[in-house]
């Protein structure tokens, strides 16, 4: 894998583990097995220029998973079942700690506006993706529920790092399937 790859893969899944601030350089250039010259030659900000770069890695992801669930869906509450158990799968597989990718890597480091410009970007990406679906599916209110959709992913993704369970993001379909507070629901 070209040093660039193993920059970004590496920064993100040390910033979802450990933050921003909680990932040193050298650390970072360890895990990746590149030398410092290298960080600077791709990102030459360094530090904040990858945290840039691994967070849209991260969220590439979240975009191949969102669409994977719900493109071959039959409902919109079909493809929410499909996405919260592969999210309570990576969970499981995190070992109960790991936050967010992109609030751990944007939210967690240096408090500038590009940070979080660039992590209101990256949501409304997943946002937008999960509206398009919902619009497909027959959602009425598709931009609400899809945003609704992922202020509760946020939520139980917490909730589960706090508990060190999946269970809560296992149980995220049939709440949002019951409408929370609203008696509506995702059909």
């Amino acid at each position: 894998m070209p040093t660039k790859d193993r920059l970004i893969r590496t920064a993100a899944e040390l910033f979802r583990r450990s933050g921003y601030n909680g990932v040193g350089l050298n650390e970072l250039l360890t895990a990746a097995n590149a030398p410092k010259g290298s960080l600077y030659h791709h990102f030459p900000n360094g530090k904040p220029d990858l945290a840039l770069a691994a967070a849209n890695w991260a969220s590439d992801r979240m975009l191949r998973m969102i669409a994977a669930a719900y493109e071959p869906a039959s409902s919109f509450a079909e493809g929410t079942q499909v996405l919260c158990a592969r999210l309570a799968d990576i969970f499981d597989h995190s070992g109960k700690w790991d936050g967010c990718p992109i609030s751990s890597t944007l939210f967690e480091g240096p408090d500038n506006e590009a940070f979080r410009t660039h992590a209101a970007h990256l949501y409304e990406g997943w946002i937008s993706e999960a509206t398009q679906h919902a619009k497909r599916l027959g959602v009425e209110a598709p931009q609400a529920t899809a945003e609704e959709f992922f202020m509760l992913i946020q939520g139980a993704w917490q909730l589960s790092r706090s508990r060190r369970s999946s269970a809560p993001l296992r149980a995220l379909p049939t709440i949002v399937r019951r409408g929370v507070g609203s008696g509506g629901g995702i059909s």
